[in-house]
């Protein structure tokens, strides 16, 4: 009998909150166990954090990145025991490329908890010395924005542009503060539903994190990457990757290039995956590809163990 081809999406930042993971470690030793492996690696009490916060420090990006793929990590593990067959496909929104990357046996758990640990230190980093931020534009599609960044461009000199092309009517855009700002009042004026300044003080996905880059690359070179077990869609090519050597490249890039979420759906979408599972906290992912494409059928983690327990 034929099955339909599914896969596996990992949440990046912005998925988190404080509760994540309790439940889930709870019912399943498997996951306990992720989450008492990260608390050794990571050398900090990272599950009560997760479970009990305070909100403040969770949200702190060198603690979101590594709390986000260890209950990423956790949940893939609960649903180990669901799922028989292997996804067709993984892919990860932004930090998520991480958790897939563990999820495909790219890197090992422990390499992945370091480099998003380095990951969010560098942004940081980056940040303080060079501030920017991000907006989320509602209603216009992803050729109008692009349009409105390179007009500020042209005019201000300053540095604005996509960062995330999440679905259709929701493009995230990357830059300095005051090209953000003249980038917003175009769109508000070319009709965009809202243009909403995220809570983050980084300029993502932009060249304005390129000096972080340069020393993330440095980073992966001394990591190890195997050959993954399935191709994983990444962020910067929106196509799938099982070279080892051309993985740790695109990685590379993720910092300054875009997240091409829309297109790495559809192009999964068009290979024949007709069923999609996030995997991690909250349903971030599972709301975006209902507006990329609402005849997949869209699957969070919370309902695949409800159903298995059941």
């Amino acid at each position: 009998m034929f099955k339909p081809l599914f896969a596996y999406l990992f949440p990046g930042q912005g998925s988190q909150y404080v509760g994540m993971g309790r439940d889930l470690c709870a019912t399943f030793p498997a996951a306990r166990e992720v989450l008492s492996r990260a608390n050794r690696i990571l050398d900090i009490d990272l599950s009560s954090l997760c479970f009990h916060g305070p909100a403040e420090s969770l949200n702190d990006t060198l603690n979101t990145q590594p709390a986000v793929l260890t209950i990423s990590i956790a949940a893939l593990r609960a649903l180990d025991g669901c799922e028989v067959r292997k996804p067709a496909y993984v892919a990860g929104h932004s930090m998520g490329e991480f958790s897939a990357l563990v999820a495909a046996g790219v890197l090992s758990f422990e390499d992945g908890l370091r480099l998003v640990r380095e990951r969010g230190r560098l942004m940081q980093q980056a940040g303080e010395q060079d501030a920017g931020g991000l907006v989320a534009v509602l209603g216009l599609d992803r050729d109008s924005v692009e349009a409105i960044c390179a007009t500020v461009r042209e005019q201000s000199g300053d540095y604005v542009g996509i960062a995330n092309d999440n679905c259709p009517g929701q493009v995230v855009i990357s830059g300095t503060t005051g090209a953000l700002e003249q980038a917003v009042e175009l769109a508000k004026a070319q009709g965009a539903r809202r243009a909403i300044r995220l809570a983050v003080s980084i300029a993502a996905h932009s060249p304005l994190m390129s000096r972080a880059a340069v020393q993330f690359r440095r980073i992966l070179k001394a990591t190890p990457f195997r050959e993954p077990d399935v191709p994983i869609v990444m962020n910067a090519s929106a196509r799938p990757l099982t070279d080892p050597v051309a993985i740790r490249d695109a990685v590379g890039q993720q910092l300054t290039s875009p997240v091409r979420w829309t297109e790495s759906v559809r192009w999964m979408i068009a290979h024949g995956v007709t069923r999609f599972v996030e995997v991690g906290p909250k349903e971030v992912l599972t709301g975006l590809l209902r507006r990329i494409d609402a005849t997949m059928e869209r699957v969070s983690t919370a309902q695949v163990l409800a159903c298995q327990a059941s």
